[in-house]
């Protein structure tokens, strides 16, 4: 039906972007051929030849902006409106520069990606590429040993090193992947099956936008890719004059990493861009910042960094007065006692749900009351997640959650009365009941030892009742000392109660040499040298009982999401966008197109799961989990399967399934055994 439908409306969104590029691919190539009777240095001098039209086309803009710089500078200082409405002319007329670039780009793309995929058959098909050498070429002679100086001729090899390995340059473009370096240069997201070469790809808008001397940045999700792509690409913009660096080589803040931002294409990771963006807001003058304008950058794997981590805030942090003076250990014995004490009541809470349900009470008042209970006390406990797996559970909760969500969440206190505490699981929260206050108050204590007391209307009393200037002063002092000693004991209680209910050790977080490590959770990989702010880092070495470091505070921070917006155009590539194209139109502006296979794909792709909760229908069809890991995430959700007999595994089977995936009919032939 949908293929029907497809039809008579003339194709999807991407068949039509696709439709209106192809003519393109045959200008493409039609320079293409012509570039093959070119000589090396013919071909090299199309650089400069694109450079100068690209010049001449911003030639008036130029002159404007220079005029109006001059102007500025030769107002004196006290003139700062007539400075500001000059500046503010300079700041529109450098975005209309921007526009008139994509314009002389747009009229050069043919011919410029005729250019790159020249480039790459003549590597492909030569060993060795002999040319007038230029000062570029001399002074990548001595770094690179690809590279020779012959007299007056460069010499450079196909044949190099990346990542540590050799590698030989073996790959010409095809149409498909013009298609793919159109869609980036057009600020758009290319995707691209596995496979496909999406390295290759971005050389072609890469070398189109370089030549307008603005700076090109190639994102990627990790170092190794940051420095294999920059070697393994390099060479072919080098031999076209261009320069590369990878600011993953060179260390922040350093003259090294400013020449890196200063070449035309840039190599980084997202978190070193991020990172240096950060650097540059905290120094004491301009000529210390490492980076330049943010004018283009093409993002790799970009659903996983716009989407997946576009929300973790980067921060540089530093440490605080008296950082070590905390409270964590002192506190811990009181919120274990509190979590010991959620923990019996959540699972009263989700016995009591069990049977209400199964009678098929679900009313929110009732069954569904105690369900929300449960997940509003412990969302993830393991009992409690094993029953949202079940048919319809879910949809249950939801229902529950809807109706005290009502009405600026009126009924909400009903469900917190009997809960210790409760927990906001997406906003990452946690906060006291009443009757969490109570238990952890130890008898003697303060009745309001864990209560903020309301600083205005004390302040205001203090105002009204006494006379006297000195002992008003004295009463307000003693007032917000213990507000803030209140507020930080509160705090730590709220940050232990998340160390011990949101995090999970092996999970979120590991413990290595005595030291918490935070593991990404989108790569497994553990993230040296992070921690978790605002005192939650402190609280989880407090539950696993490691050395506490001191506090620190922010200094600067930003997410991924704000820092890729500021580019003036990006783009990216990946295997998997078109499931987030919505949310990547939402927040960038960014449409996704997926660029067909060179050739017909005959691979099947089935359904990926992420979450384990929802893996277990398909798991006990088709596989089944390494008999030796018990003890992972995915582990834990299958136990309770295997323990009813749902999948069959005997002893037989463990010496088998060790570190393998076994089909059902392997699993059916092994449960044949005595």
């Amino acid at each position: 039906m949908l293929g029907i439908l497809s039809k008579i409306f003339g194709g999807n969104k991407s068949e039509k972007d696709i439709k209106q590029i192809r003519p393109l691919v045959e200008v493409i190539n039609r320079h293409f051929a012509s570039y093959q009777s070119l000589t090396n240095d013919e071909l090299r001098a199309k650089t400069e030849e694109f450079k100068g039209r690209i010049r001449e086309h911003l030639g008036e803009m130029d002159t404007r902006i220079a005029e109006l710089n001059k102007t500025g500078e030769e107002l004196p200082f006290s003139d700062i409106n007539g400075k500001d409405v000059i500046y503010q002319e300079i700041d529109k007329l450098k975005k209309e520069r921007d526009e008139k670039i994509e314009e002389v780009l747009e009229t050069l793309l043919p011919e410029a990606f005729a250019l790159v995929k020249e480039t790459a058959r003549r590597f492909k098909e030569n060993a060795e590429m002999v040319a007038t050498a230029t000062e570029l070429d001399r002074t990548l002679s001595i770094k690179k040993e690809h590279i020779r100086i012959d007299g007056q001729q460069s010499v450079y090899n196909n044949s190099w090193m990346a990542a540590g390995s050799p590698i030989t340059w073996n790959m010409v473009h095809y149409d498909v992947q013009l298609i793919g370096g159109t869609v980036l240069h057009q600020g758009k997201i290319a995707e691209m099956a596995t496979g496909e070469g999406k390295t290759l790809v971005s050389t072609l808008p890469a070398y189109l936008n370089a030549l307008a001397g603005e700076g090109v940045h190639i994102v990627t999700v990790n170092d190794y890719l940051a420095r294999r792509d920059s070697e393994w690409n390099g060479p072919i913009f080098e031999w076209l004059g261009l320069t590369v660096d990878c600011i993953d080589k060179h260390e922040p803040n350093s003259e090294a990493r400013r020449k890196a931002y200063a070449a035309d294409i840039t190599y980084g990771t997202n978190n070193e861009f991020g990172f240096d963006y950060l650097r540059d807001n905290m120094v004491h003058s301009p000529d210390e910042m490492v980076q330049r304008k943010h004018h283009y950058a093409m993002v790799d794997e970009v659903d996983s960094v716009l989407i997946d981590d576009a929300r973790t805030p980067l921060i540089i942090s530093g440490p605080v007065p008296k950082g070590d003076d905390q409270q964590y250990h002192i506190l811990k014995g009181r919120v274990e006692k509190l979590f010991e004490a959620q923990r019996r009541v959540c699972n009263q809470f989700l016995v009591e749900a069990k049977k209400k349900l199964a009678e098929g009470n679900d009313d929110p008042k009732d069954g569904g009351m105690a369900l929300m209970r449960s997940w509003r006390g412990l969302p993830k406990s393991g009992p409690l997640i094993k029953f949202l797996s079940e048919p319809g559970i879910k949809v249950r909760l939801q229902k529950a959650e809807n109706y005290y969500l009502a009405d600026q969440q009126k009924e909400m206190p009903k469900v917190d009365a009997e809960l210790y505490f409760t927990i906001d699981e997406k906003n990452n929260s946690v906060d006291l009941t009443d009757r969490g206050i109570q238990m952890i108050t130890r008898e003697g204590e303060d009745p309001e030892f864990f209560i903020l007391p309301d600083i205005g209307i004390k302040l205001a009393e203090i105002e009204k009742n006494e006379t006297n200037t000195d002992e008003k002063l004295q009463r307000k002092e003693s007032l917000l000392n213990e507000y803030a000693v209140k507020a930080d004991r509160i705090h730590t209680v709220q940050q232990l109660l998340k160390a011990y209910t949101l995090f999970d050790k092996d999970i979120e977080y590991v413990v290595l040499e005595g030291q918490v490590k935070i593991v990404d959770e989108q790569t497994g990989r553990i993230l040296d040298g992070r921690r978790y702010s605002d005192g939650l880092h402190q609280a989880i070495e407090a539950k696993e009982n490691v050395k506490i470091e001191a506090a620190t505070q922010t200094y600067a921070t930003v997410t991924l999401q704000n820092y890729f917006r500021m580019y003036h155009k990006l783009a990216g590539m990946t295997g998997t966008a078109e499931t987030e194209a919505a949310e990547l139109w939402d927040i960038y502006k960014l449409d996704v197109v997926t660029i067909p296979t060179n050739v017909p794909a005959i691979r099947k792709d089935h359904r990926t799961y992420l979450d384990p909760r929802f893996l277990v229908p398909v798991v006990m069809q088709d596989i089944v989990i390494p008999l030796d890991q018990p003890d992972t995430q995915i582990g834990k959700v299958l136990s309770p399967f295997q323990k009813k007999r749902e999948l069959l595994i005997f002893p037989a089977m463990k010496q088998i399934a060790d570190h393998q995936q076994l089909t059902r009919p392997e699993i059916l032939n092994l449960t044949k055994q005595p």
